[in-house]
């Protein structure tokens, strides 16, 4: 079996554990788990688009994606429609400048293709190659904190606050309180490193979920569906897409706002992937040559091209790696066996939907604070008494969470290193392609 495992997945025998490829999978699918409900509920807001059949094809275009990196790219990452560029698609493609959402799916199939063409051209690879080690190893701090804040919010430990846009929530009751209890049981295990630490905390904390109320609703936290007659709903046939399936609308495709539309999609999901690739890389320590190059970078984007182009004809939203990838590679995943094995659980959550819902965000926070935890350490190699670079560095890691977006802490990051270098007379350490890169990302927050 495992020469079968080494051809499919680059699993190799002598540094790899099936055992611990299968777990850190598993992990990941929880973590990112939660895009299964989200998406219908995002959805819901346009008429024409079936919950039912959004949530199925969620579950492919994550499969497809997700298949594609494990056997094409045989990297541990998983893939999933994207968060932030589904609200995209829905509240300001659609609801705000009035489109159908069959005219928002042709600008996600248009992306896809656009993004086949730069990955086989290699102008993508360039562009990841094209970014300072400094500002890499940013990337992966950013990173880090922008999953820990995520996973602060999903347990309500961290909340909105009017006064000063967030602020701490009721810690002693509900989500919280839940969070808070997982985030001991989760470090208390990768502390005595039990193999699966994090996936048993989301576990364990799930099953606490059954015992402690939400206040607002005065039910249980982790919620088990329920038939007609009111018994625990563990199996449930997936929906069909047959209502969203190639819908594509061709009348505005050479319009302005089609251009306008597809080039966001394009440069969200670029600078997403590349920051989480990169990210992901420096937290496990994967990087190599010093720093600047990722092995078989140009199959992960192409995994990424491939699943937004099937994730479009499905009849959902751009579909990205996910950053939640990183539980995974926490627990120890290295090879496509890892993104494998998350696939499979998207198989399952097509029939055992109610089972993987139930799982409240309370409980897969730890893992995601964890990761936070296990990526920080990219920073220590940054050169902090050089302003040049400690001012990007910065900059870089601290906008990915204020901005709740990696791809603008990529992109404030370059504008910045190349001032600051150019402040300081260090021209010769500005490329051409960051002179561009930086020209072209001051466009886009004046003209976009």
């Amino acid at each position: 079996m495992k020469p079968a495992f080494e051809k499919l997945f680059g699993f190799d025998s002598a540094k790899h554990s099936i055992r611990t490829e299968i777990l850190a999978g598993l992990t990941t699918f929880l973590t990112m788990a939660y895009i299964l409900a989200v998406n219908p509920s995002i959805f819901g807001a346009l008429a024409g688009m079936p919950g039912g059949s959004v949530f199925t094809a969620t579950a492919l275009a994550a499969l497809v994606g997700t298949l594609v990196m494990a056997l094409y790219a045989k990297k541990p990452f998983a893939l999933a429609p994207g968060m932030g560029l589904n609200a995209f698609f829905v509240f300001t493609v659609c609801l705000g400048m009035g489109y159908s959402w069959q005219f928002a799916l042709t600008a996600v199939l248009l992306e896809g293709i656009i993004f086949v063409i730069l990955t086989v051209t290699k102008v993508r690879s360039w562009l990841l190659n094209a970014i300072p080690g400094t500002l890499k190893k940013a990337i992966g701090a950013g990173i880090g904190l922008f999953i820990a804040f995520i996973g602060l919010q999903n347990a309500g430990i961290i909340v909105n606050n009017d006064a000063t846009l967030v602020g701490l929530g009721k810690i002693t009751e509900g989500t919280a309180l839940l969070g808070l209890i997982g985030l001991v049981i989760t470090a208390g295990l990768v502390m005595a490193k039990v193999r699966g630490g994090m996936l048993w905390g989301i576990l364990i904390t799930t099953i606490i979920g059954l015992f402690i109320k939400d206040p607002a609703t005065g039910e249980a936290i982790t919620q088990l569906a329920r038939n007609d007659a009111g018994h625990i709903k563990l199996l449930s046939l997936p929906d069909s897409i047959a209502p969203i399936f190639c819908k594509f609308e061709w009348a505005h495709v050479l319009s302005w706002d089609m251009l306008v539309v597809v080039f966001t999609f394009l440069f969200i999901d670029m600078f997403d992937t590349m920051g989480t690739i990169i990210g992901v890389h420096q937290g496990a320590g994967l990087i190599k040559k010093g720093g600047d190059e990722i092995e078989g970078v140009e199959k992960m984007f192409l995994a990424d091209s491939i699943a937004t182009i099937a994730g479009a004809c499905f009849g959902t939203s751009t579909t990205t790696t996910y950053v939640e990838s990183a539980s995974g590679v926490g627990e120890g995943g290295r090879t496509g066996l890892t993104a494998f094995s998350a696939a499979m659980c998207f198989v399952l959550a097509l029939f055992f939907s109610p089972i993987f819902l139930a799982i409240p965000g309370a409980a897969t926070a730890p893992a995601l604070i964890i990761v936070g935890v296990m990526m920080m350490p990219s920073i220590k190699s940054i050169h902090w008494e050089d302003y040049s670079k400690a001012i990007p560095a910065f900059i870089t890691i601290i906008m990915m969470p204020l901005a709740y977006s990696i791809s603008d802490g990529i992109l404030l990051g370059v504008i910045s290193y190349v001032i600051c270098h150019a402040i300081s007379g260090q021209f010769k350490k500005i490329s051409v392609t960051m002179w561009v890169l930086a020209v072209l990302f001051i466009c886009k927050y004046i003209f976009i």
